[in-house]
């Protein structure tokens, strides 16, 4: 599955791994070695966070794509 949300993928010193955040998504953030690991999480975890949200039945955020911020 390749996701419609926005991830950003950054590497973390202090985590020595690379960090994906998924913004749309207020909690969802994955991390891997490599920045494709990274991505491949990501991916994973968006999967996992919708499904937990369909669950308790709360709001899923329709995907806007790219954000732009100031």
């Amino acid at each position: 599955m390749r996701s419609k949300y926005e991830i950003i993928i950054y590497w973390s010193d202090e985590d020595d791994a690379y960090l994906a955040e998924v913004p749309e998504l207020p909690g969802c953030m994955a991390d891997g070695k490599t920045y494709r690991q990274a991505l491949a999480n990501a991916e994973g975890i968006i999967r996992e966070w919708i499904e937990t949200a369909k669950e308790l039945g709360r709001p899923i955020p329709e995907p806007k794509g790219r954000l732009m911020y100031a």
